[in-house]
């Protein structure tokens, strides 16, 4: 069966959820068994609910070295940061 990690492209920065073998770190082992349990469709209906959502508030910035001062939505990654308690 393939999972998700399958082909998660590890590299040689560090990787709070993954150890360099590909195997989930302690403290993010439940999230990997989660994520690893929703399939594509999810995960993408997921990912654009947030960027709309973000879209809808106005949650925005600006590039001013960009020609025309153009406000852009903010970036937003869906899979959460664990940091340990001792971190």
């Amino acid at each position: 069966m393939t999972t998700l990690w399958d082909h998660y492209a590890l590299t040689t920065a560090y990787d709070e959820m993954r150890c360099p073998d590909n195997l989930a770190r302690p403290s993010s082992d439940r999230l990997s068994q989660y994520l690893d349990n929703l399939d594509s469709h999810a995960l993408d209906a997921r990912k654009t609910a947030a960027e709309m959502a973000i879209i809808e508030m106005g949650i925005t910035f600006t590039v001013y070295s960009d020609e025309g001062n153009i406000d852009r939505a903010w970036p937003f990654d869906i899979i959460p940061r664990i940091i340990e308690y001792r971190e």
